[in-house]
């Protein structure tokens, strides 16, 4: 009996081995094909970025004090030289406004004016509340068909993705400012789930996020 339970165990053992591996080498395999797909199209430096009307700047989140988090501080300083640089007209700030007292597309227009963009310059997305979503509001409710994406290097592959598949012509400014070392590892690793669930999104499931009234960008800055 104890025999036939240890060769059990055994068998478990080896199953959840061979089925964690494959899952392993699908993501891997999903997050190869991606980065593929999309690395011709993102670009580090400002001057080599191609010129865009609009500019989606994702959201990145905040501190429990409504401030601006490192990440998304460095998104919304690259959008500013990329605007003073004349690589776009029309920063669309994206992120979530789901609570009353947390309020990423209105933080990040607070920084962005201080940084010296000015106000009519900017359009606030408040129901950004993950990529997917700010991706296809871009399109159904600013009207947006061709942008340039603000992100980070380790997000850019999803973003370009979710954009191809979501009918926007996109490509991605890295926002790479500072050293991001200390929590690298977990955002890569978060990375390879997150492009699980896009590809279901987009292939499976096809959620409609939040929309509302249309709002294209260039009767929003009239």
């Amino acid at each position: 009996m104890r025999i036939r339970v240890v060769q059990t165990l055994k068998l478990a053992t080896s199953v959840a081995v061979g089925c964690s591996l494959v899952v392993v080498m699908l993501l891997g395999g999903l997050r190869l094909w991606i980065e593929h797909k999309t690395r011709d199209r993102i670009y580090v430096h400002v001057e080599d970025v191609p010129s865009r009307a609009v500019a989606i700047v994702l959201g990145a989140g905040l501190w429990a004090d409504g401030s601006i988090t490192p990440v998304l501080a460095d998104r919304v300083a690259t959008a500013a030289d990329l605007y003073q640089a004349g690589a776009v007209r029309v920063l669309l700030f994206s992120g979530d406004n789901r609570f009353v007292d947390y309020n990423e597309p209105q933080a990040m227009f607070e920084y962005a004016v201080r940084l010296g963009v000015p106000e009519d310059a900017i359009i606030l997305d408040y129901a950004g509340r993950r990529t997917y979503d700010s991706c296809y509001r871009a399109r159904a409710i600013f009207g947006v068909d061709r942008a340039l994406v603000v992100t980070q290097r380790f997000h850019a592959p999803r973003a370009l993705y979710l954009c191809d598949a979501l009918g926007l012509d996109a490509v991605a400014a890295v926002a790479d400012r500072r050293d991001y070392t200390p929590r690298r590892f977990v955002w890569e690793t978060r990375e390879y789930l997150a492009l699980a669930l896009a590809w279901w999104d987009v292939n499976v499931r096809h959620p409609v996020p939040v929309l509302g009234e249309p709002l294209p960008i260039g009767e929003a800055e009239n």
